[in-house]
């Protein structure tokens, strides 16, 4: 509880409801990092109104319950996804029952149906998913081939959740994958691929930069035209 308000509500909250959730402002005023409020700014906050709730899912973290001492902070995962805990607070934990992308993000299909109910239920605002994807290593064979199966399945299984969930009576604005066409990673430069559309270059050789469309680029495009109804 203690992770999913500081690091996922509260967000949220300050922008929907015009308010801090009471466990954060609370957190915040312990460590003396809290805002100096202003007259009419709560005001504000609540004229917000926002038509919709804008959100990239990737993976779902694991949290245990807090030792209060200095092994709660221990680093999980890899590179964008590392989850460090926080003494006193929340320490960060493993879940054996899912698998990890070659870049030690957790793979977490069903998390995705769990986090849009919640999400919903909260807030009750439609969703628009603006990032889901899979960063690999991916190979252009001699014909121009790019097989990455991995993110076709990947992808199904995140928008097959996303079908259960809309039954669950999540209302779903729209689902937008990452990504298009290979672009850099932060992380790990153009090493970690993206797209439905391969970009031939390496980290310090442009090449043609020439575009090839992978299997899934092909697969998309049918899941578009059936509109989901094969999913």
């Amino acid at each position: 509880h203690n992770w999913e308000v500081l690091r996922c509500w509260n967000f949220v909250d300050v922008c929907a409801f015009g308010k801090y959730h009471p466990l954060a402002w609370s957190y915040l005023k312990d460590r003396n990092i809290a805002p100096e409020i202003q007259d009419g700014d709560f005001e504000t906050l609540k004229g917000a109104n926002p038509d919709f709730i804008a959100m990239n899912y990737y993976s779902t973290a694991t949290i245990a319950a807090s030792k209060g001492d200095a092994s709660d902070v221990a680093a999980r995962a890899g590179d964008q996804q590392i989850m460090l805990g926080e003494q006193g607070v929340y320490r960060p934990s493993e879940n054996p029952y899912v698998e990890k992308t070659q870049y030690g993000w957790v793979v977490d299909p069903v998390g995705f149906r769990y986090t849009l109910r919640k999400v919903y239920e909260r807030y009750q605002l439609p969703i628009l998913i603006t990032e889901n994807g899979i960063g690999a290593n991916d190979t252009l064979e001699p014909d121009g081939c790019i097989h990455d199966q991995y993110r076709i399945d990947f992808i199904q299984k995140h928008l097959h959740q996303m079908r259960l969930a809309i039954t669950d009576g999540v209302k779903m604005l729209g689902y937008c994958p990452w990504a298009a066409i290979d672009v850099v990673s932060t992380h790990q430069g153009y090493k970690k691929r993206y797209g439905f559309i391969y970009v031939d270059r390496d980290e310090f050789n442009l090449k043609e930069l020439k575009r090839y469309k992978k299997d899934s680029f092909y697969w998309y495009k049918q899941v578009i035209e059936e509109n989901g109804k094969n999913i």
